[in-house]
């Protein structure tokens, strides 16, 4: 079955300590050959899913092969949602670093993995978290007097980097310091955004996930690198019509009557 998708985001700034979502989303699904509505999904979970899940196979090309440590920039519920990404694609993972401006997220965060068999750690600084991880996760929303504070250019020789913050936590005279850079989808984004939600000026993408995919191979050799999205509907697309098929088959879901 044919479906097509939209999906109704809302955004907004949260307030430290706030309890309340930064990000809203419904997602419409249609059936693709007649226009009429199959369902509405609760989109939350959709996109904690889709965008883990790309923040993975962009790391299944870039990262390096056997990474120990991976540190976490931002503790909310994407990186839990990162977190059961990452600790599936690597078994070997030993250990996590949480870095958050709310020590109650972080801990919650470090609770997780531990019961995930990880060795934890909270950090205060940003630095330390860079120069000892070799996957960075960064999830940093955006606020009213963000300052971007992590350096590209602390992190380890052989390292991965995804910006699910689009590169705002990020200072974006420290990205040349990555060797790689990549996003999802060239024809929608062609560089990092900074804490403006501007295009920045220091660096550009030179490939995207689409085309690594297509190949089946990141760039060859050892570097610093880095995944910076927006994010693609195609992933919510395909997650969405694995929901309603499931959904079916399970006998879920209120039907509503037109």
């Amino acid at each position: 079955e044919a479906i097509a998708t939209v999906k109704w985001v809302a955004m907004a700034p949260v307030a430290p300590g706030s309890t309340a979502p930064g990000i809203s989303a419904l997602i419409c699904v249609s059936d693709y050959a007649t226009g009429l509505p199959l369902a509405v999904l609760d989109g939350d979970e959709i996109t904690l899913i889709r965008t883990a899940a790309m923040s993975a196979a962009a790391a299944s090309y870039l990262a390096p092969a056997e990474p120990l440590t991976i540190g976490f920039v931002g503790c909310g519920l994407q990186a839990h949602a990162h977190l059961d990404a990452f600790r599936d694609l690597y078994p070997g993972l030993k250990t996590v670093l949480a870095l958050s401006r709310s020590r109650a997220s972080a801990e919650r965060l470090a609770e997780a993995a531990a019961g995930r068999g990880l060795a934890t750690e909270i950090l205060a600084d940003a630095d330390e978290l860079l120069g000892r991880s070799d996957i960075v996760i960064s999830m940093v929303p955006g606020a009213p007097g963000l300052k971007p504070f992590l350096d590209a250019g602390r992190m380890p020789a052989s390292s991965f980097a995804s910006a699910v913050d689009i590169g705002r936590s990020w200072r974006p005279e420290t990205l040349p310091a990555f060797d790689f850079l990549a996003t999802d989808s060239l024809a929608q984004s062609t560089a990092p955004y900074d804490v403006n939600s501007q295009p920045v000026e220091t660096v550009r993408f030179q490939d995207d996930l689409i085309q690594i995919a297509a190949r089946g191979a990141g760039p060859a050799g050892q570097g610093r690198r880095m995944f910076c999205f927006r994010g693609f509907a195609l992933a919510d697309l395909a997650l969405a019509g694995l929901v309603v098929r499931k959904a079916r088959a399970a006998g879920a879901g209120t039907r509503l009557a037109r």
